[in-house]
């Protein structure tokens, strides 16, 4: 159950929702379900990274708000008038990403430099991260029209969401990474001991820069692909809570929470499987603030599986 829990409970899901929920076995809800999972995913393989290095980052909701108020300001010349719209889109989407992955650096920057706690540097930017969007709006909610950005969250080439295959390319380069590369070791053994790790000639501050960065800059990414979905940018609401729904993820996925085990195919099938959860829940009448009570204890258990785990 440690080790296959999340695949037990996934399939369990689809088992109960091909039986009891009407229209469940259809191209719509497919859709439906993986579009709403993908920002989670994408955040979650930047949060995988840096838990497995034995962190925590509080703040991609916040840079997701940065990224998703700043891109509509770019590409709509809020900032500097830019005659052609491909070249503003263009770096509107560079730009507000790398702003992202910049401000994960500085929360790299924190923890390696100065050795702050991780849930206490990445809290710096949970708080201030979001005031800074709303400070570049005003507070005010941004509008448009603009095909030519929106398609990151609403083309569908060869009828697949465009979303999920940004998702699919970063889930497998990731995993890819962690698994068959000298920077994939590097992280778990930073994770799984810091001081070893040192003593074996790795560069553990740069490993810590990196993860961080990282996650920036898929939290970034995934703010483009929310106010693309939405045709619209809040500052107040961009990634409100998705720091809780990524970490939800990683830990149902089996990744260890303390560091030095991690893995990115685990943190998507927990996304899945909570994605599933909620769905399963609303489809069949239960109020949405069950569902997050069921997540909860979802992850509760997660955490416990882990621990049996780790005892055995």
């Amino acid at each position: 159950m440690s080790r296959y829990g999340t695949v037990i409970a996934l399939v369990l899901l689809v088992a109960f929702n091909l039986a009891f929920t009407r229209n469940f076995a259809t191209m719509q809800t497919l859709n439906v379900n993986l579009t709403q999972v993908c920002t989670i995913v994408i955040v979650a393989v930047g949060m995988t990274l840096v838990i497995a290095t034995g962190g925590i980052d509080l703040s991609v909701g916040s840079l997701m708000a940065i990224s998703g108020a700043l891109a509509p300001m770019i590409f709509m010349g809020k900032i500097l008038p830019i005659g052609s719209i491909y070249l503003g889109v263009a770096a509107a989407m560079i730009v507000s990403v790398l702003i992202a992955g910049l401000l994960g650096l500085f929360n790299g920057w924190l923890v390696a430099r100065f050795r702050i706690q991780p849930i206490v540097a990445t809290l710096v930017l949970f708080i201030a991260g979001r005031g800074i969007a709303q400070v570049m709006t005003n507070g005010n909610l941004q509008t448009f029209r603009v095909p030519e950005f929106q398609w990151i969250g609403l083309a569908r080439p060869l009828d697949i969401p465009a979303q999920v295959i940004i998702m699919a390319v970063i889930v497998a380069a990731a995993a890819w990474a962690l698994k068959k590369t000298l920077f994939g070791r590097r992280i778990l053994a930073v994770g799984g001991n810091e001081k070893a790790s040192e003593l074996a000639g790795i560069a553990v501050s740069k490993i810590k820069l990196a993860v961080y960065g990282i996650s920036g800059l898929c939290a970034g990414l995934a703010g483009l692909i929310v106010i693309a979905i939405n045709s619209s940018s809040d500052a107040n609401l961009v990634g409100l809570g998705m720091e809780l729904d990524a970490i939800a993820a990683v830990a149902v996925g089996g990744t260890l929470l303390s560091g030095g085990k991690a893995t990115i195919i685990g943190s998507l099938l927990g996304a899945l499987t909570i994605q599933l959860v909620r769905y399963t829940l609303l489809a069949n009448g239960v109020p949405d603030a069950a569902a997050l009570v069921v997540k909860a204890g979802i992850i509760a258990l997660a955490v416990w599986l882990q621990q049996q785990q780790h005892r055995g």
